[in-house]
């Protein structure tokens, strides 16, 4: 009766430890639109960006450079709810472009409880630079978990040097490195995913030291490998290997983070298919 009882036990104790446990993937699909745009993709692309979504097994994906909620739910497919950036919104048309706009924003899968704060801007002024997108998973629970999906400004992936592209990453890093101080006074979980132009693992990176200023937070993607092949822009017949990595997973010091890889594309699928310039990041977080 009494190894019944302990094999119960030991069957909630891990159904429970799965329930905390969450696949998180932070994905930039390269100017993703149903309408051409600037990368105009077929039904056939579509097929095979959802064939690398099913790969990485995520139950969030925090994307970025997405023009609408329609162009993510077909590369995703019908098991996630989108949460598309606020900017996207008719009140906010004074931050949006007239042509393409590459929104940040969160793929979940539909089983999963989440909660809808405002997003912000992390850009100074009447910026149409991309909002911080926000949303809440397992709300008002123990195991709740604060997610931000970020696109951050490019032209600054390594050294500081004193021009308007590194002063705004800066200024970013600066809204950032608050935020999740605020989440750490009140003892919350939280994640922070997406596409930095950054590379964070730099040994003394300034924009790392900005961000974990007043705050302990732990960069998940510090030694994952960056082996994304993207097609050549010099020669669409070839692949461009990128050697450093700047999509990156930040998570809130008591959460347990692992296995944080990119999910790769076959060389052939890279040169037949319209993907993207990035590679899924993935990671398996527990929550406490």
């Amino acid at each position: 009766m009494r190894s019944l009882f302990v094999t119960a036990l030991l069957i909630f104790s891990s159904t429970s430890l799965a329930q905390n446990s969450i696949n998180l993937t932070s994905w930039n699909i390269e100017w993703l639109s149903i309408n051409g745009g600037k990368v105009s993709r077929t039904s056939d692309d579509f097929v095979k960006l959802n064939q690398y979504v099913d790969k990485t097994q995520a139950d969030i994906i925090a994307f970025q450079e997405v023009d609408s909620k329609a162009a993510v739910q077909k590369a995703v497919g019908d098991g996630y709810a989108i949460y598309l950036s606020d900017r996207a919104q008719s009140n906010n048309k004074h931050l949006q472009f007239s042509d393409t706009n590459q929104y940040t924003g969160f793929a979940v899968r539909k089983d999963i409880e989440v909660s809808d704060p405002a997003d912000f801007s992390i850009t100074r002024g009447n910026s149409k630079l991309r909002f911080a997108s926000y949303i809440v998973v397992n709300p008002n629970q123990k195991d709740e978990l604060h997610l931000l999906s970020v696109h951050l400004k490019a032209g600054c992936s390594g050294a500081y040097k004193n021009n308007r592209n590194c002063q705004t990453l800066s200024q970013q890093g600066e809204a950032l490195a608050k935020w999740m101080s605020e989440r750490e006074k009140k003892k919350q979980q939280y994640a922070v995913m997406g596409d930095f132009n950054h590379n964070l693992s730099y040994q003394r990176d300034w924009l790392w030291a900005t961000m974990t200023l007043g705050n302990d937070a732990q960069l998940v993607t510090r030694d994952t490998k960056a082996d994304c092949k993207a097609r050549s822009n010099k020669n669409p017949r070839k692949t461009h290997q990128f050697r450093s990595l700047i999509d990156h997973i930040i998570v809130s010091p008591q959460i347990k983070a692992k296995n944080a890889h990119q999910t790769l594309f076959s060389s052939q699928d890279v040169l037949d298919y319209k993907l993207s310039d990035h590679c899924p990041v993935n990671a398996s977080v527990t929550l406490n």
